[in-house]
């Protein structure tokens, strides 16, 4: 059993979304899987694929499928080494208060918010459960906007009416985490949050955590499942998303208000992560605004 205490995952949800929806066809080798936490909840479908199951006390192997549901918290190790050739995996990442804080406290929600407390504890579905749910599971990701919420409740909804179930840590479990690490985490997103409009070296950022460059490098890709630069990007693009919106100032100022020092890189960022030119996204929140 793992005795080491579980590393911090930070989450972040695509650009526009509330929750973070990943599918892999098969496994790329790309990431090894660490014993690791996070607050937001995590649903995950394999679709034939095989490997170990390690959450919380629990471990055991699975042959062809699995059904988890994950809750707060609730340490694991990943799952990216079981994908055969033939299988999938989608993963459904999303806060209890992703919709709110009161949101699953109403009296309709009630099941909803029971299937949450037993997350905690870690819940294993059955075959039939597998069979009925897996294939929304797996079109998540295809849906936008208010389509993939309401996909994702009735896929909740569903699974806190299933009767095909168990418990994977049936006596609870708790544990310790490092706290240098969360503090280690939040003084990297602080520093950015306040200085992404300005060059932030990779030197001036490992050396806040008293590490090396590339010990940084690996940590924070571990951690967060993106690259430094790309975190700081995405700073950048939601900075301009709010001056797009909210003021008259010219797309090339914007550019290099948010910390851009070429325009040209800037729209082919914008674009990347938005989904649209800096230019359309103006005009479609114009639009709307009309």
């Amino acid at each position: 059993m793992n005795t080491r205490k579980p590393t911090l995952e930070k989450i972040s949800t695509e650009f526009g979304s509330s929750m973070r929806v990943i599918k892999n066809e098969i496994y790329g080798g790309e990431k090894k899987p660490f014993w690791h936490f996070h607050p937001e909840i995590e649903l995950v479908y394999v679709n034939k694929g095989k490997g170990k199951r390690h959450i919380g006390n629990h471990l055991s192997y699975f042959n062809n499928s699995m059904l988890v549901l994950i809750g707060s918290n609730l340490p694991h190790n990943g799952f990216t080494d079981r994908l055969t050739i033939n299988g999938s995996e989608t993963i459904v990442q999303f806060k209890p208060s992703f919709l709110g804080e009161h949101f699953f406290e109403v009296p309709e929600m009630e099941g909803i918010n029971n299937l949450f407390e037993r997350a905690k504890k870690g819940i294993l579905f059955g075959v039939k459960t597998k069979q009925k749910i897996g294939p929304k599971i797996e079109k998540l990701n295809k849906k936008e906007g208010f389509k993939k919420i309401l996909v994702l409740l009735e896929v909740l909804n569903a699974l806190a009416k299933s009767k095909d179930y168990i418990i994977l840590n049936s006596d609870g479990f708790t544990f310790e985490t490092e706290p240098q690490d969360s503090a280690k985490i939040d003084k990297i997103f602080k520093h950015v949050n306040s200085n992404f409009q300005n060059h932030i070296s990779l030197d001036e950022i490992a050396d806040i955590v008293s590490m090396t460059v590339p010990a940084f490098c690996r940590y924070f890709k571990r951690v967060t499942g993106k690259t430094f630069t790309k975190l700081v990007n995405e700073y950048r693009v939601v900075h301009a998303t709010k001056l797009l919106t909210e003021s008259q100032m010219s797309i090339t100022d914007i550019s290099y208000e948010c910390g851009f020092n070429n325009f040209s890189h800037f729209n082919k960022i914008f674009k990347e992560i938005t989904g649209k030119s800096a230019s359309k996204y103006r005009s479609g929140v114009k639009q709307i605004i009309q």
